[in-house]
């Protein structure tokens, strides 16, 4: 199997730094279905290469099969495993390429926070749909998609395309965002996994998924895809995109939807819950300038615009990747000239001072805060209350006490989440944070109530004393 990643970022040997791997050296790396070799067939200033090599052994394959793993007979040491992209592809690149799909690289970390020319190289993957499938998983996350479908035999041209295609993918992509879309999308287009699966592997989906699966418009068809159509593990996962803000809801069966105690008749999806309830809260405060710190792909940004009091409105998130998706679904550039002065959006860590946070009549933390590091709290807490210091603040995040409503949930409800604070937790740090900065709040849940556990979503309303405005 042929993995090829090449940039012409220049220089393009950063590439090796990036990966770390280094350009002039081979390297191999053990597997329990075979070995993984990584070398550079070119590496200029102007254009390097990086080229992954998986030998399997049939051998080695069958005998670290779980036992609970499926017997496939025959097809254990007569298959395609050994030429074709696929999940043992998959597995072993997001080994060998582990820190590169962390986004880490201490060396050129502004690098690899950056969007890159690349070009992905895969020259025989099977694709259950053919070519159309490969476009439809990854043309909407950036990519100009080359699906060449390969013959059967191409003596006999009348007996048509076989189920391989030849892929390559070119786009301007930040690289460890490029290795998460492959870690998940070539079992789908494969549609076949060499291992068990088991519940761990929604976590899986929604770690390499984040920041780029909750605003895929086929979520739910790669969620079913990747984990082998088990539909139970199917449904936990979407209701956890749900749960995220992705617009999959749809496809949840009810027994897994967020809302478990909530009359069929009567659910509506959290996400929506939230952003009506934000919404609303906004209008009470006559805020006619907002900005939503941590905005994402723009959802509340969308709900924002179509406000005809809100006069100025403005995102900011971490990821590039996410103000990309919100430019889009704000179809910024189509907006007429006067709409479009009313939106601004721009890449900002919420715990680093920036004055462009500042000057707005509210602040919007929607699902943010647990997405931060504990130690890390303090430090927004002084940029967003006290340094931007608006004149309200709004924050959402999960209530912790809710969390054993939902089924086969096992942990936190993100592996992104840092922590999720108990309605106890959540009401010392508001009061904490009120008093610090001249604050007064006022503290609300979302969602559907249950007697003993609360709401699933908890929200604090910020909003500045008088003497702190005098």
């Amino acid at each position: 199997m042929l993995l090829t990643v090449t940039t012409t970022h220049r220089p393009a040997t950063d590439l090796g730094h990036l990966l770390h791997k280094h350009p002039d050296r081979v390297q191999e790396f053990g597997q329990s279905f075979g070995t993984v070799t990584v070398l550079y067939p070119e590496a200029t200033e102007e254009r390097c290469t990086a080229a992954l090599v998986l030998s399997v052994d049939p051998v080695r394959l069958a005998r670290s099969r779980a036992r609970n793993a499926p017997d496939f007979s025959l097809s254990q040491y007569v298959n395609d495993r050994s030429y074709a992209a696929s999940s043992l592809l998959g597995v072993a690149m997001a080994d060998v390429f582990s820190t590169a799909r962390s986004g880490t690289c201490r060396s050129r970390q502004e690098l690899a926070d950056s969007a890159i020319p690349l070009e992905i190289g895969l020259p025989v993957i099977p694709c259950r749909g053919g070519a159309d499938i490969a476009r439809r998983v990854f043309e909407p996350l950036g990519w100009t998609v080359d699906a060449e479908p390969i013959p059967l035999d191409e003596g006999f041209p009348e007996w048509g395309d076989s189920r391989y295609v030849r892929l390559r993918l070119t786009g301007v992509v930040r690289l460890a965002d490029a290795l998460n879309q492959l870690h998940v999308l070539l079992p789908v287009l494969d549609e076949s996994k060499h291992y068990w699966q088991g519940v761990d592997e929604v976590d899986k989906l929604l770690r390499s998924g984040d920041g780029w699966l909750a605003t895929h418009p086929d979520a739910a068809l790669i969620a079913r895809r990747y984990l082998g159509r088990r539909g139970q593990l199917t449904r936990t996962a979407l209701a956890r995109l749900a749960e995220l803000g992705d617009e999959v809801e749809e496809e949840v069966e009810p027994a897994a939807e967020e809302e478990v105690r909530q009359p069929e008749d009567a659910r509506v999806p959290l996400n929506t819950q939230r952003h009506d309830t934000v919404l609303a809260v906004l209008g009470e405060l006559g805020a006619r300038s907002v900005i939503d710190l941590g905005c994402g792909p723009g959802q509340l940004l969308d709900r924002l615009v179509e406000q005809a009091d809100v006069t100025r409105v403005a995102g900011t998130d971490v990821s590039t990747r996410s103000l990309q998706h919100a430019a889009r679904r704000l179809r910024l550039d189509r907006m007429g000239e006067r709409q479009a002065e009313r939106i601004t959006l721009f890449q900002s860590a919420l715990t680093y001072e920036d004055d462009r946070f500042a000057g707005y009549d509210a602040a919007v933390l929607m699902e943010v805060v647990e997405h931060v590091d504990p130690p890390r709290l303090e430090a927004l807490e002084r940029v967003v209350f006290g340094a931007a210091s608006p004149g309200a603040v709004v924050v959402t995040t999960p209530n912790a006490d809710y969390n054993p409503l939902y089924a086969d949930l096992v942990g936190l409800r993100h592996p992104d989440h840092r922590f999720e604070w108990s309605r106890q937790e959540f009401a010392d740090w508001s009061d904490r944070v009120a008093a610090t900065f001249g604050y007064r709040v006022e503290r609300r849940g979302i969602g559907d109530h249950d007697d003993a556990l609360g709401q699933p979503t908890q929200m604090a309303i910020f909003t500045r004393t008088e003497d702190d405005d005098d």
